[in-house]
């Protein structure tokens, strides 16, 4: 079993109980399911050739009852399913979006967001759409299909190797294209991101697009990626129909050959036309499930690669880690320290080369250098979102490497050139780092930030809604909302 397996059994170890219940349900209604095709062997040479009316009712109201417990078996079974695979990608989907929040800056300076979009929504989503539809379905025919192969053996043995005969020339047909289809998957999945971070990247700069009319040129580049998408589409559908439409066209030529055996058979009176029909009707039941099994294979594909993608980001290194000894921050002075700092990203040289300064409370620093200089670094190495490769950072004598991540956030506030504005209420864009902040506290925050006179003039006042990313506000407007958020 792969890596990308055993994390995914992590996942669902917790709800083994439930699964287990749902596992029994599906085996009774394989019992159930199983049992009918042998009520016509009855039918036949007790009911009809027997002129039995006896017997014919009996196969009747058995009919009658089997039916209708299945049927409810099944939607039992279904509905807990549902449910209990919903759970599992719920954990799923909650534990990537958790690990996304402690990765560091470096991470989302190197990956499109778009990508990391891609991956939340479509790879999970396509996790559990499979589980959901396809997962018990699979549990099912793997059942029925066994039942059936036990049935098929029981009723004769000769007609039932006949049946098998064709068997592994299918099984090998949908080996064949499995490393394919997997790979046509994931350049599937990967020029789907493309199109993500395309549109989040040109949408959000709309106004540049416009005044540089640049419009048919982005469309252009849309349309390129467009037909990426659906050139990878095509190629990885055809392989999936080649995976999982041929080897069922080679199983199904097989039941030729069983008609014509077993109608010999009957004549000759070797087995009676019961056991025949009987026979055939676990034959037509046979196909599908072991068609289903190559179908789904297909999924199996898609599965695994979304469970990679997944996989790949839950493997990224959580670079800031609170020591299990971190010290509360109750109270600070303000005194910041910056001892020979360095820091390097990927792509090249030292931003920071063996920075030092300090900064006593009270006292105002302005930092001025060209894009890249390392304006923005300091910032993040004094909230911790970033660690120095060497040197110390310090908050009142203290190395931030000591102090509790929560209690330093507290204490430093940032407002950014670009401030970030939820697409909510102005009061609770300035409650969001405290969520707990009476009405009081928040209007004088917005006094403080001396925005409150404009808050008040608005129809809403503070339960105005700003509009994505505050695209309802004029730039110097989000600039006083993030400093009273702050």
């Amino acid at each position: 079993m792969d890596r990308d397996l055993r994390r995914a059994l992590l996942f669902i170890v917790p709800y083994w109980r439930r699964l287990a219940l749902v596992l029994g349900l599906s085996v009774l209604s394989t019992l159930l399911s199983l049992y009918l095709p042998l009520l016509s062997r009855d039918f036949f040479d007790g009911a009809l050739i027997g002129k039995s009316l006896s017997t014919l009712v009996r196969v009747v109201v058995l009919f009658a009852g089997v039916t209708i417990a299945s049927f409810l078996v099944n939607v039992v079974s279904g509905l807990r399913y549902t449910r209990v695979s919903a759970d599992i990608l719920f954990d799923m989907r909650l534990e990537l979006y958790r690990h996304l929040q402690r990765l560091s800056p470096r991470f989302y300076a190197r990956t499109r967001l778009g990508d990391v979009m891609s991956r939340i929504n479509n790879d999970v989503g396509e996790i559990q759409r499979i589980a959901a539809e396809t997962a018990l379905a699979w549990v099912g025919n793997v059942l029925f299909l066994a039942g059936t192969v036990v049935m098929l053996a029981w009723l004769d043995v000769r007609l039932f190797l006949v049946t098998a005969a064709a068997t592994p020339l299918g099984i090998w047909a949908l080996v064949h294209y499995r490393t394919r289809l997997e790979a046509e998957i994931a350049t599937l999945r990967q020029r789907s991101a493309d199109i993500g971070s395309f549109l989040i990247e040109t949408l959000q700069a709309v106004k540049l697009v416009v005044t540089s009319n640049a419009q048919a040129r982005e469309v252009a580049r849309f349309g390129e990626r467009n037909k990426a998408f659906v050139d990878a589409l095509m190629s990885m559908q055809l392989l999936t129909y080649l995976s999982g439409g041929l080897p069922g066209l080679i199983l199904s030529a097989g039941t030729g050959a069983v008609f014509v055996y077993g109608g010999l058979r009957v004549i000759n009176g070797s087995i009676t036309v019961g056991t025949f029909v009987a026979f055939m009707a676990y034959q037509m039941r046979f196909l599908p499930p072991l068609q289903a099994l190559m179908g789904m294979y297909a999924n199996l594909a898609t599965v695994r690669v979304s469970l990679r993608r997944v996989s790949q980001i839950l493997d990224e290194p959580i670079e800031i880690q609170e020591s299990a000894a971190a010290l509360s921050l109750p109270a600070v002075r303000g005194d910041v320290e910056f001892d020979d700092v360095t820091l390097s990203f990927d792509r090249g040289g030292p931003v920071l080369d063996h920075l030092s300064f300090a900064v006593r409370a009270g006292e105002v620093l302005a930092i001025v250098g060209p894009s890249g200089s390392g304006k923005s670094t300091i910032a993040d190495l004094l909230l911790r979102l970033l660690d120095p490769d060497s040197g110390v950072v310090r908050v009142d004598g203290r190395d931030l490497r000591t102090v509790r991540l929560e209690d330093l956030r507290r204490r430093v506030a940032l407002v950014d050139q670009e401030p970030t504005m939820l697409h909510a209420t102005i009061v609770e864009n300035i409650r969001y780092a405290r969520p707990d902040a009476s009405d009081a506290e928040v209007r004088e925050a917005a006094r403080q930030a001396a925005i409150d006179r404009f808050v008040e003039g608005l129809p809403q006042k503070y339960d105005t809604v700003v509009g994505e990313r505050g695209m309802a506000l004029s730039a110097g407007e989000r600039q006083r909302i993030a400093m009273a958020r702050a």
